[in-house]
C-alpha cells in the first residue's frame, strides 16, 4: 500500500474504449514487486463499460478514476493525469498495454543510480513475439517503457497538433534535460492490436478520417502523421466555416450524403451555396482520404449512425446520394436497404475490380440495380457496367460525373514564371504515385535532360526503394518535393511543363470485358492538372480504351506518345506546347465540381420527378 510519504511513482493510464483491456493491464501493476506506486486512470470519454471493470479496482487506495466528458485526446488527458500525479517521478500504462513484474522497480533503479538522467527506458516486447532493448524501429519511445522525473512541462495537445510522434507530443522536453538512460531489459509489453492509437494515426491504414471517427473528433484537426503530410484543417477550411449559410432557396432540394466524400470534399459547399441543405450520413470505416464528417469546413449536419432512420424520417430530404468510393459500398448498401422510401442515387468510382477482392461485389451490384438514378466516373466506366451487368442499361436515369473534382475557389490563383524558361530544359511533374515511371523511365528521361518532380513525403516514405534506385540512375534530373494544399496548386504546378498522368500500356484490344482499372479510370490529379493549365501525358494506347486518353483527345488536353524519345520530340516542339498550355488553362474551369453542380442538381430532380420504381 501506499507510504506515509506518498506514492514514489505516479503511473498514468490513459484509455479509450478498451475495457476489455483494462484488467490485464491493472493486474500486471497490482503485481510489481514496486508497491509504493498510484494509478491515475484517465477515463477519456469511452463509450463502452470502462467505468464498470474499473470500479471493482477502487477499493485499493492507490488507485483513482476520472471520466472526461468527451475524448479530448491523449496529450490533454495525460495533462490532467499530470495534474493529479503526487509523486516525483512519472510512468505511462496505457490500459491495452502491461508491465512485467519488475519494470516499476528497473525503471527506479536506473534513475537513482543516475540521478542527473530525466528520463529512463525499457526494453520492450512488440507485435506478439519481438523485442526491442530500446526504442523500437520506426517508433517513438513509447509510454509503457518509459519513467521520467517530474516536471511542469505539458503534452501536446488535440488543439495545436494531432500525430502519433510521442518525441514531439512530450519526450523532446527531456531532450535538454540532460542524457536519458536505458535499463536493457525487457520489461514490458506494448500490445499489438488494430485500435493501437498509432494505427489509427498512420497512413495508409489509418490517417485522419479513421482517427476523426474512432475518437469521435468534431473539430477541424492539425493532423501529422509520422507516415504521412500535415493537413491542417483549421486553416485550410477556415473561411468555408466562417462564412454565413447561404439561406435555403424556395425550390431548395434537402440532400443527405451517404458514404464518404474522398478527396476535394469541399466540392459539395456548391451545393449548400446554390440553396440545398445537406445532411451527412458517414461510413464508420473510412481510410484517410475518405472524408467523413463531422466536416471541417461546416454546413453539413451529421445525422447519427444509430437509429438513422428515425432521424432521416424526421428530416424527410428530397434525395439520397450515396457516394463515392469501395469502402462505403457496404454502409450505403445499408442505409439503401433500409431506406425509408426516398428517391435514391448512386455515384461510385474507385473501383469495381476491388469490390471483387473485398467481397463486395454482390453489393455493389445491388447499390446500381436498386438505386433511382446512377452516376459514373467516366463514360468508358458506364459501359463497363452496362457489360458486365446488363440490366444496369436500361430503366432508370444515369449520368456521368468524375467523381471528385476540385471546388473552384479552392484552385484559383496566378500562374508562376516556368522553370524551362530559366534553365532552357524540360519540367515535367509527378504528385503522388510516379505510376508506371520505372527508374530506367526516369533515366531515359534524363538523358534527354528531361527532368520529373515528384511531390509528396508520404510517397516518398512509400517509395524509398525506387527513389533510391531512379536518383542514382538520374542524378540531378530527380526531384522531391513536400505535398501541396489546393490553395498552392495553380502556383506550384504551373511552373512545370506538363504532368503525368499514371503511364501504362494497355491490353485491352477495344473490348470492354478486358479492361483493368487503369482503363477505366480519371485519377484524381488530371483536376490538379487542369487547375494549373499543365498539359497531361500520358503513353498512346491507340486501339485500346482507356477513359484518360478518351478525354484527352476528346478535350486536346495533353500528349500522347509511343516512348520515351517520342515525348522528348515533341516537349521540344515550344510552340504546341504553348498553344496546348494555354487550352488547359481555358478550359480548366470544365474540371472544377461546381461547373457541374447544377447539372448534377438537375439530375437529382429528374430522378425526384420518376419516383421510386
Amino acid at each position: 500500500m501506499s507510504q506515509p510519504s506518498g506514492p514514489r511513482v505516479s503511473v498514468l493510464m490513459p484509455t479509450y474504449g478498451q475495457a476489455s483491456f483494462l484488467p490485464r493491464a491493472v493486474e500486471s501493476l497490482l503485481a510489481q514487486t514496486l508497491p509504493d506506486w498510484e494509478l491515475i486512470v484517465v477515463d477519456d470519454g469511452s463509450l463502452d463499460q470502462t467505468a464498470e471493470v474499473v470500479r471493482p479496482y477502487l477499493t485499493d487506495s492507490r488507485i483513482t478514476y476520472h471520466r472526461l466528458e468527451r475524448n479530448v485526446g491523449l496529450g490533454a488527458a495525460l495533462n490532467h493525469a499530470l495534474d493529479h500525479a503526487q509523486a516525483p517521478l512519472v510512468a505511462y500504462l496505457p490500459s491495452d498495454d502491461v508491465y512485467y513484474r519488475d519494470h516499476l522497480a528497473g525503471l527506479v533503479g536506473a534513475l537513482s543510480a543516475h540521478p542527473e538522467a530525466p528520463l529512463a527506458s525499457s526494453g520492450v516486447r512488440h507485435h506478439y513475439n519481438k523485442v526491442a532493448s530500446g526504442q523500437v524501429e520506426g517508433h517513438s519511445l513509447q509510454l509503457v517503457q518509459v519513467m521520467h522525473r517530474r516536471t511542469g512541462d505539458r503534452w501536446l495537445t488535440r488543439d495545436e497538433l494531432t500525430t502519433d510522434d510521442l518525441e514531439r507530443m512530450y519526450w523532446h522536453h527531456f531532450r535538454r534535460r540532460g542524457e536519458w538512460v536505458g535499463t536493457g531489459e525487457v520489461t514490458c509489453e506494448w500490445v499489438d492490436h488494430p485500435h493501437q492509437r498509432h494505427k489509427v494515426i498512420r497512413e495508409p491504414e489509418g490517417g485522419i478520417n479513421p482517427y476523426r471517427v474512432r475518437y469521435g473528433v468534431r473539430e477541424p484537426l492539425r493532423f501529422h502523421a509520422t507516415t504521412g503530410h500535415l493537413v491542417d484543417e483549421v486553416e485550410r477550411y477556415r473561411t468555408y466555416r466562417e462564412r454565413p449559410p447561404t439561406p435555403p432557396a424556395p425550390d431548395g432540394l434537402k440532400i443527405l450524403l451517404v458514404g464518404e466524400l474522398a478527396y476535394n470534399p469541399e466540392r459539395v459547399l456548391a451545393l449548400a451555396e446554390r440553396g440545398h441543405r445537406l445532411y451527412g450520413l458517414w461510413t464508420d470505416r473510412p481510410m484517410w482520404f475518405n472524408w467523413v464528417g463531422p466536416l471541417p469546413f461546416g454546413h453539413v449536419q451529421d445525422v447519427p449512425r444509430e437509429n438513422w432512420q428515425a432521424a432521416v424520417r424526421e428530416i424527410r430530404p428530397d434525395v439520397i446520394y450515396g457516394l463515392l468510393n469501395w469502402q462505403a459500398v457496404s454502409f450505403v448498401h445499408h442505409v439503401q436497404s433500409g431506406n425509408p422510401g426516398i428517391p435514391f442515387v448512386w455515384h461510385f468510382k474507385e473501383g469495381p475490380f476491388i469490390c471483387l477482392e473485398k467481397g463486395l461485389w454482390r453489393e455493389l451490384v445491388e447499390l446500381y440495380e436498386r438505386a433511382d438514378g446512377r452516376i459514373y466516373s467516366s463514360p468508358e466506366m458506364r459501359d463497363w457496367f452496362f457489360e458486365v451487368a446488363p440490366r444496369l442499361s436500361t430503366g432508370r436515369p444515369d449520368l456521368v460525373l468524375d467523381g471528385d473534382l476540385p471546388r473552384r475557389e479552392s484552385v484559383r490563383g496566378e500562374r508562376s514564371p516556368r522553370l524551362s524558361d530559366q534553365d532552357g530544359e524540360i519540367h515535367t511533374v509527378v504528385p503522388g504515385r510516379p505510376i508506371g515511371l520505372h527508374p530506367e523511365t526516369v533515366a531515359e528521361l534524363a538523358a534527354q535532360r528531361i527532368h520529373l518532380h515528384f511531390y509528396g513525403e508520404f510517397m516518398h516514405g512509400q517509395w524509398r526503394g525506387w527513389i533510391e534506385r531512379a536518383g542514382g540512375l538520374a542524378g540531378r534530373f530527380l526531384h522531391l518535393h513536400p505535398n501541396v494544399d489546393q490553395a498552392g496548386w495553380v502556383e506550384e504546378f504551373s511552373r512545370y511543363d506538363a504532368g503525368w498522368l499514371h503511364f501504362f500500356g494497355s491490353g485491352n484490344g477495344g473490348e470492354l470485358r478486358r479492361a483493368n482499372w487503369d482503363d477505366l479510370n480519371l485519377p484524381a490529379r488530371v483536376g490538379t492538372y487542369a487547375a494549373a493549365g499543365l498539359p497531361m501525358l500520358q503513353r498512346d494506347n491507340s486501339g485500346h480504351i482507356v477513359a484518360t486518353q478518351t478525354l484527352a483527345r476528346e478535350k486536346n488536353l495533353g500528349l500522347l506518345f509511343k516512348d520515351m524519345h517520342d515525348l522528348g520530340a515533341q516537349l521540344q516542339d515550344r510552340e504546341r506546347l504553348s498553344h496546348l498550355r494555354e487550352h488547359v488553362w481555358e478550359t480548366r474551369d470544365e474540371f472544377t465540381f461546381d461547373h457541374h453542380a447544377d447539372r448534377l442538381i438537375a439530375f437529382f430532380r429528374e430522378v425526384i420527378g420518376g419516383g421510386r420504381a
